[in-house]
């Protein structure tokens, strides 16, 4: 078993993968992480506070899960103990148990053990770390490439914070191929457009780009390759960027536009051409999920459904048949009805929130469990919408200190012209009811 830069193997210096031979030695060099463990990390917080609770590291594979879990325990002093979910089952996690109590009776020694793709775990054999979480006998640092709401039990997930460990962005994979050059006192024997197309490749995955560089660097003393023969001499198709860089940023672009401009023959065609030069059908199919919800949103909410669809059609049939479901989702996305509404209205929620944060609820509509929250008056005067006729009771939800915000404005196109005649009924009476409690004092 092994993550980026890391592995449960011991091997020695030479013979070592070149993603171990790189394995950072501290906390701040792992790349693309920022938010975790950058200067002001959430693991590096946890470090400085000395805090250190159980863990769900949730991300794509290779990007250095296995990693920040090995540094993580070296940083705190711990008793750093990895196995798989894929090879370990309950006689395995008993006797680790029983050595993580042991080390902790004979040298006061805490136990971090590591657990890769925790998701394979059944309901209760993830109910067997439980008591040793609760006793603190290990802390649990899981990784999974699933949604742990999904894959883990609510009872983990309790005791467990969640961090998002991100896919790799391109500065991020650039930045693996310096350190590996640096350490092999070498370039990689590649083109720029090559290098470009070996970094597209990766589709976020440190380890396999990695891997890809040691194939490279086992050529010795070669001409640069361009990015033709980089694709043949890997046995895998690579998105092709040419001089001028009409490549996968240029064609991925071109789809965006061509999408929202609603042109479904260019947008075919830009879909196409990215297919045929070897861009991975994921990054294809997450790009067409984000545009979903930014350029179609509420205007044809079907838009995310068919996309996501089409993953998941994709993912059963494989290349080339499941490619098809990506054309029907490109297609879809072509000829719906547009909107940005959603989008526009998140940046401004985000930035009103972002203004006004401290801002508590008014009391009518915060719940009261206790008796000293009744009489604090919360939940006094509340209106339940669906008694109300057509289940509307135009009551303020805005905090009492702020007026009342116009966020989400939509289009007049598709769904979202209903919804727009709807939001405006709901105003106008809004607007009556408050006249009315002017008139009656209130």
């Amino acid at each position: 078993m092994a993550d980026l830069f890391g592995s449960t193997e011991t091997t020695t210096a030479g013979t070592a993968p070149l993603a171990e031979q790189l394995r950072p030695a501290q906390l701040g060099d792992v790349v693309g992480q920022p938010h975790l463990t950058g200067p002001d990390g959430a693991i590096t917080r946890m470090v400085a506070g000395g805090s250190l609770s159980s863990l769900i590291l949730w991300g794509p594979p290779g990007t250095g899960k296995t990693t920040i879990a090995r540094l993580l325990a070296d940083a705190v002093g711990m008793r750093f103990v990895s196995i798989s979910a894929v090879f370990a089952g309950v006689a395995d996690l008993k006797k680790l148990f029983a050595e993580a109590r042991q080390a902790s009776l004979a040298a006061a020694t805490r136990t971090l053990l590591f657990v890769d793709e925790i998701h394979r775990f059944n309901r209760a054999q993830q109910d067997g770390f439980l008591g040793p979480m609760e006793d603190g006998t290990i802390t649990l640092v899981g990784a999974t490439t699933e949604n742990p709401s999904f894959e883990l039990n609510a009872a983990i997930l309790s005791r467990a914070r969640v961090l998002i460990v991100r896919r790799l962005d391109e500065a991020a994979l650039a930045n693996l191929l310096l350190r590996a050059e640096a350490h092999a006192g070498r370039a990689l024997p590649v083109t720029d457009d090559a290098r470009a197309a070996l970094i597209a490749s990766a589709d976020g995955d440190g380890r396999f780009l990695l891997g890809q560089a040691e194939s490279l660097f086992g050529l010795g003393d070669v001409a640069p390759m361009d990015a033709a023969e980089l694709a043949a001499f890997l046995h895998r198709r690579m998105p092709v960027y040419d001089k001028d860089r009409e490549g996968h940023y240029g064609l991925i672009s071109a789809l965006h536009k061509s999408l929202r401009g609603s042109d479904p023959d260019a947008a075919l065609y830009w879909l196409a051409r990215m297919l045929v030069a070897g861009e991975e059908p994921l990054y294809l199919l997450r790009r067409l999920v984000r545009f979903a919800s930014e350029d179609v949103g509420l205007a044809d909410s079907n838009a995310l459904r068919v996309c996501l669809d089409a993953k998941d059609a994709f993912d059963f049939l494989g290349s080339p048949e499941g490619e098809l479901a990506i054309v029907h989702a490109c297609l879809y996305l072509a000829t719906a009805p547009k909107s940005n509404a959603a989008y526009v209205a998140q940046n401004a929620a985000m930035k009103l929130a972002a203004a006004t944060g401290s801002l508590t609820p008014p009391a009518h509509i915060l719940n009261a469990p206790t008796r000293l929250m009744k009489e604090l008056g919360y939940g006094k005067g509340y209106a339940y919408d669906h008694d109300a006729p057509d289940g509307f009771s135009g009551q303020d939800y805005w905090p009492e200190a702020m007026a009342g915000q116009i966020l989400y404005a939509p289009s007049p196109r598709g769904t979202e012209a209903r919804i727009a005649e709807r939001l405006a009924e709901w105003a106008r009476r809004r607007e009556e009811l408050r006249r009315a409690a002017l008139r009656d004092g209130g």
